[in-house]
Formats: C-alpha cells, structure tokens, sequence
C-alpha cells in the first residue's frame, strides 16, 4: 500500500516526562514532543494539537489514535491502549529493519528489548523500581555539575581520564560526584564517568535479557552523545540512534493504530 493509499493514524507516547505524538500515513507527517506536566491528559490533547498542526491534517481525517506509555489511560481520545514495549519495537524495527534489540532510555525508567527476527518482542528487562540509568540520573547529575543537561555529552568528549563513579543509586552517585567536585576533578572526566555510569547500568540489563546487536537507542537520552559512546565501548556493538529518539514510541503506536 503506498502512501496516498495508507489511512491516516496517530500515536500518543504518554511518557513520565515528555509526552510526543505522530501523526503516520506510511511514514511520519508529523510529530510533537512536549513537557507533560501535571496534567497528562491536557499533554496529550497539546501534543496531538501540534502534530496534527504540523502534519497539514484536520483531527476527523484521523482514523485511529493508539495510545501508549506510563499514562495511556489518561488519553482519552485513544481508540486503544497498547504496551510501551510493543510500541517501541514496532517502531524502532520500521525505522532500522535490521535492529534485534531496542535500548529504550528514558527520563524515569529504561528498557531493553530483544526482538525475534521477525521484529516481534521476545523478551524484556525494564529499570523502574530505581532512577540510575535513566535520564532523571542524569538529570540530578547534571545539576550538582552546575552544567545543562543538553551539554553533558559535549563536555564528557574532552575526558582524558578512565574516572568511574562506584556508587548505582542516584542519591549515593550524587554524594560521590560532589566528593569528586570537592577533590578538583574537572567537570569533564566527571560527566564522562556518569556517562559510563549509565553504559554499566544499561550493559547489566542487556546481559540479563540476552539481547544482541544491532542495537536500536530510543528514548530523550539518546540525544546524549557520551551516553551514546559509552554505550558502544561497553556493549562493542552497533548503536543505530534515529533523528528523533523521543517519538519511536508514538511511532510505532501510530503503526499499531494502521493495522
């Protein structure tokens, strides 16, 4: 079915953090990404909104909206619900045929997904009981580095040094990066060892779910470049990031809604 044949569909990927939408027709029209807020269901109507806005669509052309993610429930509009899981695989094997594994790195949880070769979810091993390896990690770090987040992953390219941070619970790490700061480490060697930090974490749950290369890197942490690296030199594997990490979800949610 080509793209003028294919019906227009949309998804809704309800994140702790971010809420994102696509709008699909055979590939992507349009997307949104937006804060969620405290209000998840005000979240998802803004970022459909501005999707179906940027797409060029009118909301009744839309013949079905899947929802996904840690508030689903709250997406009113949604024709269905469909794990996040599911919608991540879907979603990371349209944009990378090759992919048999999914590393889904979030603001409040991570995933790792092995898939069959067919691209169906074969296992799983999700990180939500603990912020460590996760972008709120990374987050609280940042912060104590009086460094923006966006730019840990510039800074940790000019590290030297192989400086590891032995603490895996956020609160402890924190301690143990102002210890460091208190020390003189420069800012650098110390957002490359939270960088490896999160590629130590996410390397334990790929063990654990016996996941194998290509792997797929989704989720707002892909964005950070040193995450990215690390992640290569821990796992010696392919790391396939697509353009935009953040709606892989909502992506292969707007796929779902198709079928």
């Amino acid at each position: 079915m080509d793209q003028d044949t294919h019906p227009i569909t949309a998804g809704i990927d309800a994140g702790a953090l971010s809420t994102d939408a696509v709008i699909y027709r055979g590939d992507t029209l349009g997307y949104s990404v937006v804060s969620t807020g405290p209000r998840p269901a005000d979240a998802a109507a803004r970022a459909y909104s501005e999707a179906l806005e940027r797409a060029g669509v009118a909301a009744g052309d839309v013949v079905a909206v899947v929802a996904t993610g840690y508030g689903r429930s709250e997406v009113a509009f949604a024709a269905k619900m469909v794990t996040e899981i599911t919608c991540h695989a879907v979603g990371a094997r349209h944009l990378f045929p090759q992919a048999a594994s999914v590393l889904d790195i979030g603001g409040q949880d991570s995933k790792v997904i092995r898939l069959s070769p067919e691209g169906n979810v074969e296992d799983f091993v999700m990180n939500d009981k603990c912020a460590a390896g996760t972008g709120r990690f990374l987050e609280v770090m940042a912060q104590a580095l009086h460094t923006p987040l966006q730019e840990m992953g510039e800074i940790a390219a000019r590290s030297t040094e192989d400086v590891r941070i032995s603490a895996t619970c956020t609160v402890f790490a924190e301690s143990e990066v102002v210890g460091l700061i208190g020390r003189g480490l420069p800012k650098e060697e110390i957002a490359a060892a939270l960088n490896r930090a999160v590629g130590d974490r996410v390397y334990g749950m790929v063990r654990r779910a016996r996941a194998r290369p290509p792997f797929v890197l989704t989720g707002g942490v892909a964005k950070n470049v040193g995450v990215v690296e690390a992640l290569r030199e821990r796992l010696q594997a392919e790391i396939l990031v697509p353009p935009e990490p953040q709606i892989v979800g909502a992506l292969g949610a707007a796929m779902l809604a198709g079928r």
